[in-house]
């Protein structure tokens, strides 16, 4: 069933889930559990939750040691025989192979403004550094829409998997100030979907001729076929994690009235200023 009201071109032209058939294998029988000591050293030296419920990055304080020590994270992660990992296993690695490399690819370019302002020529008909690669996982080179539309969303069809991967955007949900790991990831996504739904950016009311006024992410706009591909299907969902006022409106409103997305880079010297 197609969207109503709300569907902008931009959402219809979004990328699809298509499995990429390579990164479908694992082993249920494994018991290996990747070491994310290393990583969650990095992101809880520089990853800040702040007053108005982002959580920012001081990339401007990241020195060149600590630069060369996200790196390494994302080369050791990038050495990993993932599809021999069990499937818990590998959706942690996944997203935070993800976010590390969203990380390096900022610091590389810092001073930046947004990811759109990164161009790494990935494809003519785009801006940001989405479609380039920059990584090689098993030999094989993979971008960031590789990670997210070919592997993580055609593997878990999964509508939480949008409150775990981060474009370093005001906008985005946030960037977790630990890694994600397999044993709490039902717990991790849940927590990650309340405080997305229960934060301006994920859903806003703005009053208009007195009449309240319900405005979500785009994200729901982008990628409405992993909400259930209906407007009544991302309410049912936006319910489901709602919680006090956000609740309250949601149960009396059934009509999505507009989109907003801030690609303001997650800096924490933006919220200073």
């Amino acid at each position: 069933m197609a969207l109503s009201g709300f569907r902008s071109l931009e959402g219809w032209l979004a990328p699809s889930a298509r499995l990429w058939d390579r990164w479908a294998p694992q082993d249920p029988t494994s018991t290996r559990e990747i070491d994310w000591t290393r990583y969650d050293a990095w992101l809880t030296k520089h990853v800040f939750p702040t007053t108005d419920g982002v959580n920012r990055v001081d990339y401007g304080r990241v020195e060149e040691v600590e630069r060369t020590e996200l790196g390494a994270i994302v080369d050791e992660l990038a050495a990993v025989a993932v599809t021999g990992l069990n499937r818990g296993e590998q959706f942690a690695y996944w997203i935070n192979l993800y976010n590390a490399l969203t990380l390096k690819v900022v610091l590389d370019h810092y001073p930046v403004t947004s990811m759109h302002g990164i161009d790494l020529g990935g494809d003519v008909l785009s801006e940001g550094p989405w479609k380039a690669p920059l990584a090689t996982v098993e030999g094989v080179e993979l971008s960031l829409d590789d990670i997210e539309h070919r592997i993580l969303r055609p593997i878990w069809p999964e509508p939480r998997v949008h409150y775990a991967v981060n474009c370093a955007a005001v906008g985005c949900p946030n960037l977790k100030t630990t890694a994600w790991r397999a044993g709490s990831l039902e717990a991790d996504l849940n927590a990650a979907a309340r405080a997305f739904i229960n934060h301006p950016r994920g859903v806003a009311l703005r009053p208009v001729d007195g009449r309240p006024h319900l405005i979500v992410s785009k994200l729901y706009d982008w990628f409405a076929e992993d909400f259930g591909g209906s407007e009544e299907s991302v309410l049912a969902h936006l319910r489901t994690h709602a919680e006090g006022e956000t609740a309250t409106a949601l149960a009396a409103l059934n009509h999505i009235h507009g989109t907003a997305y801030d690609w303001t880079l997650n800096d924490l010297k933006v919220s200073r200023q």
